[in-house]
């Protein structure tokens, strides 16, 4: 089973407008509401490859009564961590020629004892995990060490661990070394305080982070794939050159794509070809959607993996 845990969950209300402009005005084409956060996305791409999934997430407020409702619907196992304060509601705004606005809530405050509960929550669930995703931000009041104390209860159950966040958090998570890290560009750049402004770049980032404590760095570089970087080889996954029409979430399916062809036995360079395709088709489809998984192998079959050129 792969347990993902979303600690700063939202609503994703998604607008797809005619344009987006300055100082006149934009006509709403069509718009939508889910439940949103790196973790419940993760969950719903492994549901809809068919794998087994657990999503963990903290709810409080009309907005959680909200989010409780959608995730009735998704299809997916969910257990949901009562907290007092709303959560927070994201909105994503993409025109008719791909250009996207995100604009995220911080998140409630949480209190300790909610922590400690979410904590517990996921401590309860390991010893039936294969896998644990840690997905997304922390919201205020959690302590910027939280995914590195999971990570290393996740591995003293013997349970692999994929970090995907920024920040402090990822900072301190990658020092408990996790299974995978799945930065993009701009998180890579925050985390070393260096530009990324070629591929040798990305390479040499790619390895930095390596070395601060990841078995595995994943360093997504959107329409053009990504840079991978372990102790035994440091590779390059390109995808085939698509339209793209809305980025938003190609990560989330990015990260829950590998951790879906690691359970099923796939080999690292072929789930890393799964993960960038997922991506890739994910990328294609207007607002916060994902691909199939017949429209995910249909990309992955023509993703390229070779050694990458310093």
């Amino acid at each position: 089973m792969i347990l993902t845990l979303t600690i700063n969950p939202a609503i994703d209300r998604t607008f797809i407008t005619d344009r987006l402009v300055f100082e006149d005005r934009t006509y709403i084409l069509e718009s939508s509401e889910s439940a949103g956060g790196r973790g419940i996305n993760a969950s719903r791409v492994i549901h809809s490859f068919g794998g087994p999934t657990l999503a963990l997430a903290t709810a409080g407020g009309a907005a959680g009564e909200r989010f409780r409702e959608h995730l009735r619907g998704a299809g997916f196992p969910f257990e949901l961590v009562p907290i007092a304060s709303e959560i927070r509601t994201n909105l994503a705004i993409t025109d008719l020629q791909g250009l996207t606005v995100k604009l995220n809530e911080v998140g409630p405050q949480l209190r300790a004892e909610e922590v400690e509960q979410v904590e517990a929550a996921v401590q309860r669930h390991l010893p039936g995990a294969e896998w644990l995703m840690l997905c997304g931000s922390i919201p205020p009041g959690v302590p910027p060490d939280f995914y590195a104390r999971l990570i290393s209860a996740a591995r003293a159950q013997g349970v692999k661990t994929l970090l995907d966040t920024d920040g402090e958090a990822l900072r301190q998570g990658i020092k408990a070394r996790p299974s995978v890290v799945t930065p993009n560009q701009q998180e890579a750049e925050r985390l070393l305080n260096l530009p990324i402004l070629t591929r040798a770049g990305a390479v040499a980032a790619a390895a930095k982070i390596c070395e601060m404590g990841a078995e595995l760095v994943v360093l997504s570089l959107g329409s053009r794939g990504a840079v991978t970087t372990s102790r035994a080889a440091t590779l390059e996954v390109i995808p085939p050159p698509v339209e793209a029409v809305c980025p938003i979430g190609a990560g989330d399916a990015l990260a829950a794509a590998f951790v879906w062809a690691m359970v099923n036995h796939y080999s690292e360079p072929d789930a890393l070809r799964w993960a960038v395709a997922a991506g890739t088709a994910s990328a294609r489809l207007p607002g916060i959607r994902f691909a199939s998984l017949a429209d995910t192998r249909e990309i992955f079959e023509r993703v390229e993996v070779r050694p990458a050129s310093a």
